[in-house]
């Protein structure tokens, strides 16, 4: 029999935490004891440690980050005032891929999200299944690293409620693998994972979430840049390693060379 582990929920009214500067001077030496005790090593390294400087500034960066976003601090919300009136879409927009067209002009009633390995209980969710979980909304700003960034209302449901749907994760569970219709993956870890913001959106702006915007759902990860919010989704799958996907990585971006903690 399994070991089940069930994702603790955080407190979704916690407010945003200022970091001040004696925090981030009194953490250095907290950092290099992590780092070389291998102390979580999920939370603070990358799926795979890329060869010279540029291995060594992920390691830091995400170590660092990942230090002082211990408490989980919410990214910044933002007044219904500030929402965007154009949002832009970006990459792909309407997928070509026959069946999802098919599911698109259904309005999507047969779609379903599988959601596989280290779970208690996997499962095939609908989108009236999605939304009849616990939702959340939030307003936030989309930091896109083509140089642009907006603000949109997003509604959905919190990740691990999906999961904790299936029954919560197994042992050994470390990250969960999003892929979507036209071919993108994205790992994120259990720290993210947790996160109250970290939601699968199927509303934008008060409106059922537009096709060049992700149709039927996507990812929302706040605290990081918008090439890890995946749009169009098809699967989530619960694993221990990440080294089976693509290059081994962590995701289609850093396999094409991105970092794969973007946090912003």
């Amino acid at each position: 029999m399994s070991k089940t582990k069930t994702i603790p929920t955080l407190d979704p009214g916690a407010r945003p935490r200022r970091v001040s500067r004696r925090t981030l001077l009194s953490s250095v030496p907290a950092l290099g004891g992590l780092l070389l005790t291998g102390c979580s090593r999920d939370t603070f390294v990358p799926p795979m440690v890329r060869g010279g400087l540029i291995g060594i500034a992920d390691v830091l960066t995400m170590s660092t980050n990942r230090l002082l976003l211990s408490g989980q601090p919410l990214a910044r919300e933002y007044q219904p005032s500030d929402i965007a009136p154009d949002f832009p879409t970006w990459g792909q927009t309407n997928p070509r891929d026959e069946k999802y067209q098919r599911l698109l002009r259904a309005g999507f009633a047969d779609w379903r999200l599988p959601v596989s390995g280290l779970v208690e209980r996997p499962l095939s969710l609908s989108l009236d299944d999605i939304k009849r979980l616990p939702s959340r909304t939030q307003i936030t700003a989309h930091v896109c690293e083509q140089g642009w960034s907006a603000i949109a209302q997003w509604t959905g449901a919190p990740l691990l409620q999906v999961l904790n749907a299936a029954g919560g994760v197994t042992s050994g569970a470390r990250y969960v693998v999003l892929d979507t219709v036209d071919g993108w993956y994205e790992g994120i870890d259990m720290f993210e994972v947790v996160h109250p913001q970290t939601i699968l959106a199927y509303r934008m702006n008060g409106d059922d979430l537009p096709i060049g915007n992700g149709a039927p759902l996507r990812l929302r990860l706040e605290r990081q840049c918008g090439y890890k919010n995946l749009k169009f989704l098809k699967s989530i799958q619960v694993v221990d390693s990440m080294a089976d996907f693509g290059k081994g990585t962590g995701g289609i971006n850093s396999d094409w060379g991105f970092h794969w903690y973007a946090g912003v």
